[in-house]
């Protein structure tokens, strides 16, 4: 069967680009298209998309509202097409409505500029998660305090740095995750999130709004600082070296991801040892297995996200298949976890 995709654009330039792209690809086809997110509203129940692709900004009802009552009333994987540069905040609060992830459009506008393979192999990936219903009024949620059996597993001042890899839905984990966290957090965080080259400003950004922890993008000499989070750029793998130190190194032979979560946790590993805390949230293969292995070897902590809050299991499972991982957690308890992990009364 071919993956049904619905596209919400209000250009017709774009819409037309996007339509010429998909029907390249033998196992997707459009079985619907709109201008405005009122209109995709009406037509997605009929049409019955397994994807759905929009725009940002339209008349009438803008991509973030759209995505709000879709995830409400007809909940399927929201692939949201953005120009990167100027609206990748904006594009994360669409995944934080419910969005599964983000393409870029480019800025010219031509379709040559396109990264058609990126695009539907994006597709092909939405096509098989699964989507949860999100009432327009959240319902309060319980306390997610950590079990006993956690509590004083690790104390502060064995507790040096917290790693933390993921791919497909990770920018939503991840905010839950520092969400969760004090700004008083004693230990850095290091981030490798697999996301499309030309978002990772502004998904720095958006977490640094959403957050009590400065969030920023890793500069190679820096000496990671307590409460302070580091993603690694756009083609860059993010470690820590012999030193202490972070470094930027290019893509290794064997991974196939750069930045890679492996390279990471590999070096937290190395410096750290037993200090090393890992953390596997929601993706799509198996990066970051091996690091989790690494850290588990030295004797350090590794969480994963659980299958059940996770968008994609794959990267999980896979840590989890090799023996890699201690405690397996859904995403609502990572982040107290880590907090009572190193042994922090957090300041709600």
């Amino acid at each position: 069967m071919p993956i049904r995709v619905f596209l919400v654009e209000d250009s017709p330039i774009a819409l037309s680009i996007l339509k010429q792209l998909l029907q390249t690809a033998p196992d997707i086809v459009v079985v619907g298209t709109a201008v405005t997110g009122r209109e995709a509203l009406l037509q997605i129940p009929e049409c019955q998309p397994d994807v759905v692709c929009t725009d940002l900004y339209m008349k009438e009802m803008d991509g973030r509202e759209f995505t709000r009552q879709l995830m409400a009333r007809a909940p399927r994987p929201v692939l949201v097409i953005s120009v990167a540069v100027r609206e990748a905040q904006t594009a994360f609060e669409l995944l934080q409505a419910g969005a599964t992830d983000v393409f870029p459009k480019p800025s010219s506008g031509l379709m040559a500029d396109y990264d058609r393979n990126e695009l539907i192999n994006k597709i092909r990936v939405l096509a098989g998660v699964k989507v949860f219903t999100r009432p327009l009024q959240p319902r309060p949620t319980a306390s997610a305090r950590a079990p006993a059996y956690l509590q004083a597993t690790v104390t502060a001042k064995q507790a040096a740095i917290v790693g933390i890899g993921a791919s497909t839905g990770g920018p939503q984990a991840i905010a839950k995750i520092l969400q969760d966290l004090p700004a008083s957090f004693p230990v850095p965080i290091v981030c490798t999130q697999h996301i499309s080259v030309g978002f990772l400003s502004g998904l720095v950004a958006w977490l640094a709004r959403e957050t009590r922890l400065r969030v920023t993008i890793a500069n190679a000499g820096d000496t990671p600082q307590p409460g302070v989070v580091y993603f690694a750029p756009d083609s860059w793998n993010l470690e820590v070296d012999r030193r202490g130190k972070l470094s930027l190194s290019p893509p290794v032979e064997g991974e196939r991801h750069c930045p890679s979560v492996n390279v990471m946790l590999r070096s937290l590993a190395a410096f750290y040892g037993e200090a090393a805390i890992g953390v596997l949230l929601t993706g799509m293969g198996d990066d970051g297995a091996a690091g989790m292995q690494a850290i588990s070897r030295v004797g350090g902590i590794t969480i994963a996200q659980d299958e059940a809050t996770s968008i994609i299991f794959g990267m999980p499972k896979e840590a989890i298949a090799l023996g890699a991982v201690r405690y397996i957690l859904p995403i609502e308890r990572i982040g107290t976890v880590l907090a009572e992990l190193v042994a922090v009364t957090q300041d709600q």
